[in-house]
C-alpha cells in the first residue's frame, strides 16, 4: 500500500505576506514612539511622538483592513509588555492612562486613511491616489486621533473641552503637518522607485 503526500497550505501566501507587512508597520510605529518631544502644553502628559507617522503609513500602504490590524498588533504588543508606547513605556496601564484615547484611535485612524486612499477595501497602489486624496486621508485620520485623544483626556484627566483641545490637539498641529509632509514624501519616493 502506498500513500502520497502533497503540500497543504494552511494559510495562503497573500495572508502570510499581509501579516508580515502588518507586523513590520506595527514595529515601525513602536520604533517611532522613541522619537518624542515634550508637549508645549504639558498639562496633558502626552508627548509629541512620530507614532502618528506609523499610523499614516499603515493606512496608506496596507489599506483599511491590514492597516487597522497592524495597529491592533501594535496595541497588543504594548499591552503585553513590549516597550512600544511613547518614550519606551509598556503595559496595559498606557491603554487606560492619559494617552489612552490616542492609542485606541490608531487602528480606527489607519482604517479610515486606508479607506480613503484605496477608495474602499480593495488595495491599489498608494501612488495612484492624487495628492489631495492622500493629504485629505491623513487629515481625516488626524481628526480621528484628535477626537478620540481629546475625549480620552476629558475622561481620564477630567479636563473640560477647551482645555483638552488646547493640550491634546492644538499643541500637536505643527508636528502633524511635518508628519503628513513626510508621509507624502515616502509615498512619492516609493512611486519613483517602482517606476
Amino acid at each position: 500500500m502506498s500513500t502520497t503526500t502533497s503540500d497543504v497550505d494552511l494559510v495562503g501566501d497573500e495572508v502570510v505576506g499581509n501579516v508580515a507587512r502588518a507586523a513590520l508597520l506595527a514595529a515601525l510605529t513602536g520604533a517611532f514612539a522613541y522619537v518624542s518631544f515634550p508637549n508645549p502644553l504639558p498639562a496633558a502628559g502626552v508627548p509629541v511622538t512620530l507614532q502618528v507617522l506609523g499610523v499614516f503609513l499603515a493606512g496608506i500602504f496596507l489599506g483599511p483592513v491590514w492597516g487597522g490590524l497592524s495597529l491592533v498588533f501594535y496595541l497588543a504588543a504594548g499591552a503585553l509588555g513590549a516597550p512600544v508606547f511613547a518614550s519606551g513605556s509598556a503595559g496595559f496601564e498606557a491603554l487606560v492612562g492619559s494617552s489612552a484615547g490616542y492609542l485606541w484611535s490608531y487602528p480606527v485612524a489607519a482604517a479610515a486613511i486606508g479607506l480613503v486612499v484605496h477608495d474602499g477595501l480593495s488595495l491599489r497602489s498608494p501612488s495612484a491616489a492624487g495628492l489631495p486624496r492622500l493629504v485629505g486621508a491623513m487629515v481625516l485620520g488626524t481628526g480621528v486621533i484628535y477626537a478620540m485623544g481629546v475625549a480620552g483626556l476629558m475622561l481620564v484627566l477630567g479636563l473640560g473641552l477647551p482645555e483638552a483641545f488646547a493640550a491634546g490637539a492644538a499643541s500637536f498641529i505643527p508636528a502633524e503637518v511635518f508628519k503628513i509632509a513626510a508621509a507624502v514624501g515616502i509615498v512619492r519616493s516609493d512611486a519613483v522607485v517602482a517606476e
